[in-house]
């Protein structure tokens, strides 16, 4: 497995980690299972991977609940990520709060479903456009004095909201998403790179299409999170067009003997401004597989000829579209 420094905050973290979204199994992924979630989690840690990333909005608390269950007795093997400013239960009201109190009161709320003291990094989930964020910075750099947090994070984020946080406080990471498929968000990696800020990206797989599993256009039920957040991709023209990259991907991962995906996650991976990888997992095979990109390199020349397909398909511009919260209080916000 390879490590990087998480941008100027000391903590190493494991270049691939495990996102926890899907362990949550809320209305977005179907459920889950207890007992499956949790030994998905143990094997990523025994196979490697030290990063843990899960929030309270992930299935109002089960995902940190079940991360909490699995890492006890393990707790200083992993890097704990979790996020705030959703609420959950009967606050929630579709928006992002992160105004002083809420924070406060929701990282204790984050410690006990996680079962530890502290929390190594600790991220706003989402914007929230009505609360300064000379107040937002303000809590985080309180709870890293109180040793509650090791380090502050932000996640979809643009780079003016970047700026802003940055005069407040050390913003030791981002979490965009960025894959093969969505590299809109390059320009803010750039932009905080060199401030001392790392990269936690997300959707690496996107929502597993870069797997090569599905073999013709798959149809979802409604608020599926793959119609959600990915919905383009399982149509067309992408769903061409990355059948195309599939075909180049496909080549290098039977030269190196692997799964299509781990090509897929390594290229994001070894991304020069990519700290850790998040990929999500809900089976222990599923988690060892995601781990075990971890063991190899894609060369040089494998990474330019992905780069020169990917222009050739895609064209020369990023792909994608920023994340933008549109919960009751950024709507508030927008009508002045």
């Amino acid at each position: 497995m390879r490590f990087k420094e998480l941008g100027k905050s000391g903590i190493k973290v494991s270049n691939i980690a495990i996102g926890c979204w899907a362990i949550g199994g809320d209305k977005f992924w179907g459920g889950n299972e207890e007992k499956q979630s949790i030994e998905a989690l143990q094997a990523a840690v025994d196979n490697g991977i030290t990063l843990i990333d899960t929030a309270p909005g992930y299935g109002s608390g089960v995902s940190e609940q079940i991360v909490g269950k699995a890492m006890k007795g393990r707790r200083d093997k992993v890097v704990l990520a979790t996020k705030v400013g959703i609420p959950i239960g009967p606050d929630a009201d579709g928006a992002c709060h992160s105004d002083y109190d809420v924070i406060m009161r929701q990282v204790d709320e984050s410690l006990e479903r996680l079962q530890t003291d502290y929390i190594d990094i600790y991220q706003i989930h989402w914007p929230d456009f009505l609360t300064p964020v000379d107040e937002t910075m303000a809590a985080m750099a309180k709870l890293k004095e109180q040793g509650k947090i090791r380090a502050i994070g932000v996640s979809n984020y643009d780079e003016a909201m970047l700026a802003a946080a940055l005069d407040c406080v050390q913003i030791d990471c981002i979490q965009p998403q960025f894959s093969l498929l969505h590299t809109v968000n390059q320009p803010i990696m750039e932009f905080g790179a060199p401030q001392g800020v790392g990269v936690l990206s997300y959707g690496s797989l996107g929502s597993g299409i870069l797997t090569g599993k599905y073999k013709e256009i798959p149809t979802f039920k409604d608020g599926d999170a793959r119609t959600e957040m990915y919905g383009p991709l399982f149509q067309e023209p992408m769903w061409s067009k990355i059948q195309q990259l599939l075909v180049v991907l496909r080549e290098i991962a039977e030269a190196h003997n692997v799964p299509v995906g781990q090509v897929a996650i390594n290229w994001t991976a070894q991304h020069p401004l990519v700290s850790s990888a998040l990929v999500g997992a809900r089976t222990a095979a599923q988690a060892e597989q995601n781990a075990a990109a971890g063991e190899w390199d894609l060369t040089d020349a494998e990474i330019a000829r992905i780069n020169e397909a990917h222009t050739q398909i895609f064209g020369g511009g990023l792909l994608g579209k920023r994340a933008v919260w549109s919960g009751t209080r950024a709507k508030k916000y927008k009508r002045g």
